[in-house]
């Protein structure tokens, strides 16, 4: 149901940009979170765009750089060798909290993960 692509070989300072595939859900009901992990490493939150308007919130190492254009597309400028990993995109449900629909990306919280697409910024 998700399916990330758009990843490969960048050079320092490249803009690659990713999509995720979506299917079987509304995504207006859900939050996309974006992930990725580097070879030894946890897999990192980047990004989560909330599904009703788009609004995307950005780790501290991509904010800047990264760019949800949509709730489906994550526009990637100005990479690092240290952004090479595997990104994957993710799918959470929202939940009626205090009034309001909140929109969370935790890892623990993702319904649906997609597979991911591989990202080498070459040194």
């Amino acid at each position: 149901q998700l399916q990330a692509s758009g990843g490969g070989l960048v050079q320092p300072g490249g803009s690659p940009r990713l999509s995720c595939a979506a299917s079987g859900f509304k995504l207006n009901d859900y939050a996309i979170g974006w992930f990725r992990q580097a070879p030894g490493k946890k897999r990192e939150a980047v990004v989560c765009v909330q599904g009703s308007d788009g609004s995307a919130y950005y780790s501290d190492s991509v904010k800047g750089r990264f760019t949800a254009e949509n709730t489906v597309l994550l526009q990637m400028d100005r990479l690092r060798p240290e952004d090479t990993a595997v990104y994957s995109c993710a799918a959470a449900p929202r939940a009626y909290a205090g009034g309001t629909w909140q929109y969370t990306c935790s890892e623990n919280g993702m319904a649906y993960w997609g597979k991911g697409t591989q990202v080498t910024v070459l040194q």
